[in-house]
């Protein structure tokens, strides 16, 4: 006797995998840093680093922006829109910040994303979120406060400030435009296309801002020390382009696509906790008690988010835990 599979087990499937993306998403976007410090203490400026980083991966995606040239024609918006914001905006916005304020401050202020994503959904495309989803987004970004000790070192700087909110507002393009054509009865872009396109603009705009003419090439043929260990800055370099951009950015935007642009950007606040313990493992830069308890806020943050989320499609609240807990009175989703 046949068994079928019931429409709300397929959707807790598609949700669990979704989960998984966004999750192995976080892991490979946190091991950028640990990849690239090495590299930046050997002698290339951060911006080279991250030329180094977009192009590389331009150059692997390359083959299927050759498949994928019908997108040009129908999506030409979409990929451009992808290319300055979720790639070259967030990196060049990012890299300037931490030119300003101190890494840990212009982190928190990056990963302010999931609230802003919230309030876009929210007041733009006036769906109605519930109290589940921001107290997700509130535990998440509490608990990245504590992962990044955003109270050693404060410098108030105006500038770098905007440059670190640029940064967040840039990856709110990020979830969005991986969202994009997603809903039901909408022929959704092939993500590999839009990626593939959206690395090459970015790699683009890059250029102009990093100039790397002027870079240290001379770096890459030798070896950058990790916690005192030797290793080849050719190997790092192609972790960075590898795992942490191309299985980033495909994971990534898969992942919005099978969650929500909402709960894969809380999910995301994971790349911090990810970071951090990577770089304890392999730099040897250990953690504080407020640091550990920070990482279990935002894990819990991110459960909360997860798991209060009705599937994609779905005419329940973003994040609904119950009509009685929504925060938008009686709006209906759209």
């Amino acid at each position: 006797m046949p068994v079928h599979t019931s429409d709300s087990a397929r959707g807790s499937s598609g949700k669990g995998a979704g989960l998984g993306l966004a999750l192995a998403s976080a892991v490979a976007f946190g091991g950028s840093g640990v990849a690239a410090k090495p590299l930046i203490e050997a002698g290339l400026d951060p911006l080279h680093v991250v030329w180094l980083r977009v192009a590389g991966a331009a150059l692997v995606m390359l083959p299927l922006a050759v498949r994928h040239r019908a997108l040009l024609r129908s999506r030409p918006a979409l990929l451009a829109g992808f290319g300055l914001f979720a790639v070259a905006g967030v990196q060049a916005c990012y890299f300037a910040a931490i030119s300003r304020i101190p890494v840990g401050v212009a982190l928190l202020v990056e990963y302010l994303a999931p609230a802003l994503v919230l309030g876009w959904v929210r007041f733009v495309q006036r769906r109605p979120v519930t109290r589940a989803a921001a107290l997700g987004v509130v535990l998440a970004v509490g608990g990245l406060a504590c992962v990044v000790e955003v109270w050693s070192g404060l410098r108030f700087d105006a500038l770098g400030l905007l440059l670190a909110l640029g940064a967040a507002c840039c990856q709110v393009g990020y979830f969005v435009l991986s969202d994009q054509g997603s809903d039901a009865g909408e022929e959704a872009p092939d993500p590999l296309g839009v990626i593939a396109y959206g690395l090459l603009v970015g790699a683009a705009v890059l250029t102009v801002v990093a100039r790397p003419w002027s870079m240290e090439w001379s770096v890459l043929a030798h070896s950058a020390p990790m916690d005192g260990t030797p290793v080849a800055a050719a190997l790092l370099l192609a972790w960075i382009v590898l795992i942490a951009t191309v299985l980033a950015y495909v994971t990534g935007v898969v992942a919005v696509r099978r969650l929500s642009p909402q709960v894969a950007g809380v999910v995301a606040c994971l790349e911090a906790v990810v970071a951090t313990v990577l770089a304890w493992v392999l730099l040897g830069e250990h953690l504080s008690a407020p640091q550990i308890v920070g990482g279990a806020v935002v894990l819990v943050g991110a459960f909360i988010a997860q798991s209060s989320t009705p599937a994609k499609g779905s005419a329940a609240p973003v994040a609904s835990g119950g009509p009685e807990r929504e925060l938008s009175g009686r709006g209906t989703a759209t």
